[in-house]
């Protein structure tokens, strides 16, 4: 019995055997265009990430050695990070915030174990969303643990710092080795830093440094999370990294900077409090607006807390106001954190949440 060809094979088929095909076509089609959002949902997964590798280059053994890969959700939905792992143990992973909203941002840190591993080594982190889609991104770092140089502590943690005050710490670099080493030099990025190294202590096989980091007066409030880089004679690994971290405490706290004052009726009032804190009794001398829709009245009581009723005029026109509002004190300028003070005029109801989103002049992107 000889072979017909494919296309008279089908015209012959009965309608049972047609109707089956059909059906069969149908459900293959639609396995397809089900399958297609997991090659997408990875692509937008992938696009929140800055950076997903990094290199820590050659460390010293038991130095504090971590990378932040920063996420970013640009979209409109909220973005749900349920899991990170590690294909090694010479990298730890976490998560800093697993729920993000429409452009916030979160972290996964991976902190390489510079302890128990000496040499060459690397880690595949996959992290997985389960919101909006399923996805999964891997993150790659890989470094360099040197077992011959040493840091005590294992890095510059300044911990909190007064503004104004500045702060130093003391880190004893170790090196043991039959050859000559030396640190020619000590490089940082951080212009609110300066370094002083003492001159090496020579004993045996082994080479040591006192090295005191401080932090300068007038370095600005903030976190900060740096490295100094020390520069060696060691051709095979001229460059050794030391992470410094800390945060500089702004004298004033105020809560809370976003004030969300939310629906206000044309030519309407309303007010909210707003909280000023200081380590030392002041007063509140008034505050400023470009266009006087907020007014405040003057706290002259010294107190080291202050509860400052904000109070919000608005006009005769419609529509989404943004304003900031400066709270002058006795302190000097600029003492207090400025306040960004939000309000819808007669439009739709808008709590903190959506006057927070609506408000980016970023562009977002529903996934659905």
């Amino acid at each position: 019995m000889s072979r017909q060809p494919l296309l008279n094979r089908l015209l012959v088929l009965k309608p049972s055997r047609i109707g089956r095909l059909c059906m069969w076509c149908v459900i293959t089609c639609i396995g397809v265009a089900l399958s297609a959002p997991s090659v997408s949902a990875q692509e937008w997964a992938e696009k929140m990430f800055s950076v997903t590798s990094h290199n820590f280059g050659t460390v010293a053994k038991g130095s504090k050695t971590e990378f932040r890969f920063v996420y970013r959700n640009l979209y409109e939905e909220n973005v749900h990070v349920s899991s990170v792992r590690t294909s090694c143990g010479c990298t730890q992973p976490a998560i800093t915030k697993k729920l993000i909203e429409t452009h916030e941002t979160g972290e996964i840190v991976a902190v390489f174990n510079t302890r128990t591993f000496l040499g060459q080594h690397g880690a595949t982190l996959t992290v997985t969303f389960d919101q909006p889609f399923q996805a999964e991104v891997q993150l790659r770092v890989a470094g360099n643990v040197r077992g011959d140089v040493t840091f005590e502590p294992s890095s510059v943690n300044l911990g909190n710092v007064d503004l104004g005050r500045g702060a130093e710490q003391v880190v004893r670099v170790s090196h043991i080795g039959s050859t000559p080493w030396e640190i020619t030099d000590v490089r940082s990025a951080n212009v609110n830093f300066e370094v002083l190294l003492s001159e090496p202590q020579h004993t045996g096989s082994q080479s040591a440094y006192e090295l005191t980091l401080r932090l300068k007066p007038d370095a600005p409030a903030g976190y900060i999370n740096d490295q100094l880089i020390l520069v060696t004679n060691d051709p095979r690994a001229s460059q050794i990294p030391m992470d410094v971290e800390g945060r500089v405490v702004a004298e004033v706290t105020v809560s809370p900077q976003l004030l969300a004052l939310g629906n206000v009726v044309p030519g309407g009032t309303v007010t909210k409090n707003i909280v000023v804190r200081a380590n030392r009794p002041f007063c509140v001398t008034g505050i400023v607006c470009n266009d006087g829709c907020l007014s405040c009245p003057a706290k002259e009581t010294p107190a080291k807390v202050h509860i400052l009723p904000v109070t919000f005029q608005a006009g005769d026109v419609g529509g989404r106001i943004e304003r900031e509002l400066t709270i002058t004190t006795d302190l000097g300028v600029g003492a207090v954190p400025v306040v960004t003070v939000q309000a819808l005029v007669d439009g739709a109801p808008a709590d903190g949440a959506s006057a927070r989103r609506t408000s980016s002049p970023e562009q977002t992107v529903s996934l659905r």
